[in-house]
Protein backbone atom coordinates (compact mmCIF):
# COMPACT_ATOMS: atom_id res chain seq x y z
CA UNK A 1 0.00 0.00 0.00
CA UNK A 2 1.20 3.50 -0.86
CA UNK A 3 -0.21 6.00 1.65
CA UNK A 4 -0.32 8.68 -1.07
CA UNK A 5 -3.14 6.74 -2.78
CA UNK A 6 -5.65 7.22 0.04
CA UNK A 7 -4.38 9.67 2.68
CA UNK A 8 -4.51 13.39 2.01
CA UNK A 9 -3.09 16.48 3.64
CA UNK A 10 -5.66 18.04 5.95
CA UNK A 11 -7.26 14.82 7.21
CA UNK A 12 -7.81 15.32 10.94
CA UNK A 13 -9.30 13.97 14.12
CA UNK A 14 -9.73 15.04 17.69
CA UNK A 15 -10.08 13.21 20.97
CA UNK A 16 -11.56 14.34 24.28
CA UNK A 17 -10.25 13.03 27.60
CA UNK A 18 -11.26 13.87 31.15
CA UNK A 19 -7.95 13.41 32.95
CA UNK A 20 -8.18 10.47 35.39
CA UNK A 21 -5.75 9.98 38.30
CA UNK A 22 -4.09 7.06 36.49
CA UNK A 23 -2.94 9.38 33.65
CA UNK A 24 -0.99 11.71 35.97
CA UNK A 25 2.74 11.87 36.62
CA UNK A 26 2.00 11.41 40.35
CA UNK A 27 0.39 8.06 39.56
CA UNK A 28 3.62 6.83 37.95
CA UNK A 29 6.21 8.61 40.11
CA UNK A 30 5.58 8.84 43.87
CA UNK A 31 5.81 12.35 45.25
CA UNK A 32 5.17 14.06 41.92
CA UNK A 33 2.13 16.29 41.30
CA UNK A 34 -1.15 14.75 40.19
CA UNK A 35 -1.10 16.49 36.80
CA UNK A 36 -1.58 15.11 33.27
CA UNK A 37 1.65 13.28 32.43
CA UNK A 38 3.60 14.21 29.32
CA UNK A 39 3.70 10.60 28.00
CA UNK A 40 -0.08 10.40 28.41
CA UNK A 41 -0.54 13.63 26.42
CA UNK A 42 1.69 12.20 23.70
CA UNK A 43 -0.36 8.99 23.74
CA UNK A 44 -3.53 11.02 23.09
CA UNK A 45 -1.75 12.83 20.24
CA UNK A 46 -0.65 9.53 18.71
CA UNK A 47 -4.14 8.07 19.04
CA UNK A 48 -5.73 11.14 17.43
CA UNK A 49 -3.25 10.81 14.56
CA UNK A 50 -4.21 7.17 14.05
CA UNK A 51 -7.89 8.12 14.20
CA UNK A 52 -7.39 10.77 11.50
CA UNK A 53 -6.38 8.21 8.87
CA UNK A 54 -7.75 4.87 10.07
CA UNK A 55 -10.70 4.80 7.65
CA UNK A 56 -8.39 5.47 4.68
CA UNK A 57 -6.28 2.34 5.27
CA UNK A 58 -6.78 -0.88 3.36
CA UNK A 59 -7.78 -3.98 5.36
CA UNK A 60 -4.74 -5.54 7.04
CA UNK A 61 -2.84 -2.25 7.20
CA UNK A 62 -2.23 -0.07 10.28
CA UNK A 63 0.10 2.72 11.29
CA UNK A 64 2.60 2.73 14.12
CA UNK A 65 4.24 5.71 15.77
CA UNK A 66 7.79 6.37 14.57
CA UNK A 67 8.62 9.95 15.63
CA UNK A 68 7.51 12.47 18.24
CA UNK A 69 8.66 16.06 18.65
CA UNK A 70 6.37 17.47 21.33
CA UNK A 71 6.45 20.39 23.75
CA UNK A 72 4.37 20.14 26.93
CA UNK A 73 3.45 23.77 27.62
CA UNK A 74 1.08 23.74 30.61
CA UNK A 75 -0.17 21.48 33.38
CA UNK A 76 -3.70 20.07 33.74
CA UNK A 77 -5.23 18.66 36.90
CA UNK A 78 -7.27 15.51 37.44
CA UNK A 79 -10.78 16.15 36.10
CA UNK A 80 -9.66 18.60 33.41
CA UNK A 81 -11.15 18.11 29.95
CA UNK A 82 -8.34 17.83 27.40
CA UNK A 83 -9.00 18.09 23.66
CA UNK A 84 -6.30 16.70 21.38
CA UNK A 85 -6.21 17.53 17.67
CA UNK A 86 -4.14 15.94 14.91
CA UNK A 87 -3.87 17.04 11.25
CA UNK A 88 -2.03 15.37 8.36
CA UNK A 89 0.63 17.77 7.06
CA UNK A 90 2.64 15.47 4.74
CA UNK A 91 2.20 12.08 3.10
CA UNK A 92 5.05 9.92 1.83
CA UNK A 93 4.87 6.36 0.50
CA UNK A 94 5.04 4.73 3.94
CA UNK A 95 5.19 7.71 6.35
CA UNK A 96 2.44 10.10 7.36
CA UNK A 97 3.37 13.29 9.21
CA UNK A 98 1.05 15.17 11.57
CA UNK A 99 0.79 18.46 13.41
CA UNK A 100 -0.61 17.82 16.89
CA UNK A 101 -1.98 20.05 19.64
CA UNK A 102 -3.64 19.61 23.02
CA UNK A 103 -5.91 22.13 24.76
CA UNK A 104 -7.79 22.61 28.02
CA UNK A 105 -10.48 25.04 26.91
CA UNK A 106 -8.63 27.73 24.95
CA UNK A 107 -5.36 27.16 26.84
CA UNK A 108 -2.79 25.26 24.79
CA UNK A 109 -1.25 22.39 26.76
CA UNK A 110 1.02 20.94 24.13
CA UNK A 111 2.06 21.11 20.50
CA UNK A 112 4.39 19.47 18.06
CA UNK A 113 4.85 16.99 15.26
CA UNK A 114 4.33 13.27 15.01
CA UNK A 115 4.99 10.67 12.31
CA UNK A 116 3.42 7.28 11.75
CA UNK A 117 4.71 4.44 9.60
CA UNK A 118 2.39 2.36 7.44
CA UNK A 119 2.69 -1.41 7.95
CA UNK A 120 0.98 -4.58 6.79
CA UNK A 121 0.15 -6.40 10.04
CA UNK A 122 0.56 -9.93 8.61
CA UNK A 123 3.98 -9.20 7.11
CA UNK A 124 5.06 -7.30 10.23
CA UNK A 125 4.12 -10.19 12.53
CA UNK A 126 5.87 -12.74 10.27
CA UNK A 127 9.05 -10.65 10.24
CA UNK A 128 9.02 -10.49 14.05
CA UNK A 129 8.12 -14.15 14.42
CA UNK A 130 4.92 -13.29 16.28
Amino acid sequence: MDARDSITIGMSAERILVVPPERTVGHFVPGMPMVFATPMMILEMEMASGDAIRDALLPGWVTVGTEVDIRHLAASLVGATVRTISRVIAVERRVIRFEVEAFEGARKLGEGRHARGLINVEHFNKRLGA
